[in-house]
């Protein structure tokens, strides 16, 4: 049992597969019956015109974050390309508005798999520029994690298999730990 929240950041690059492995880890505490909630962070803040500059995702994530606790929610698993970068994790962990312990994991593969995922889902000149910015966003986020801050690559493996590694991180599916 937890007495305060716990926060579960995926962060990565484009194609790594973040949505792919919060929804197997979603379904691995479903299965454990350990409480959480899922939040895609991309999905806080889309519109146009972009309104990063009002801070809308974080707004967003507040409102909703107040909801899930008011329901006795204490565990949040939220996947967001810079989730891990320490400004974001300040920044998330201050929406949450309940200094929550945090793993934050940064999800890794190479390329070759970037490319071949984000082509299932983008075509054309949106696919070329897909590429581009996931493999600068690769580089930043390498660069910028905190040290602390847990690295698995999902090169070849399936969400599955990844999100068991990742689940072990947490903590979340031991049975003295889960609510």
């Amino acid at each position: 049992m937890i007495s305060g929240s716990a926060a579960l950041f995926l962060g990565g690059r484009s194609g790594v597969g973040k949505s792919r492995v919060g929804l197997a880890v979603h379904a691995l505490l479903a299965e454990a019956k350990v409480r959480h909630a899922l939040i895609e962070g991309d999905n806080l803040d889309m519109a146009y015109p972009p309104t990063w500059e009002y801070g809308l995702a974080e707004l967003n994530l507040a409102a909703m974050w107040q909801n899930y606790r008011a329901l006795g929610y204490r565990r949040l698993v939220y996947t967001n390309t810079a989730s891990v970068l320490p400004e974001v994790i300040g920044e998330l962990t201050a929406a949450m508005g309940d200094t929550p312990s945090v793993t934050a994991v940064l999800l890794t593969c190479d390329d070759r798999t970037a490319r071949a995922r984000l082509a299932q889902r983008e075509n054309g000149i949106e696919l070329r520029r897909h590429i581009e910015r996931s493999m600068a966003m690769s580089r930043e986020l390498s660069a910028a994690a905190p040290s602390w801050v847990h690295v698995v690559d999902t090169t070849d493996r399936s969400p599955e298999e990844v999100a068991a590694q990742v689940v072990a991180l947490t903590g979340w599916s031991n049975p003295t730990t889960a609510e």
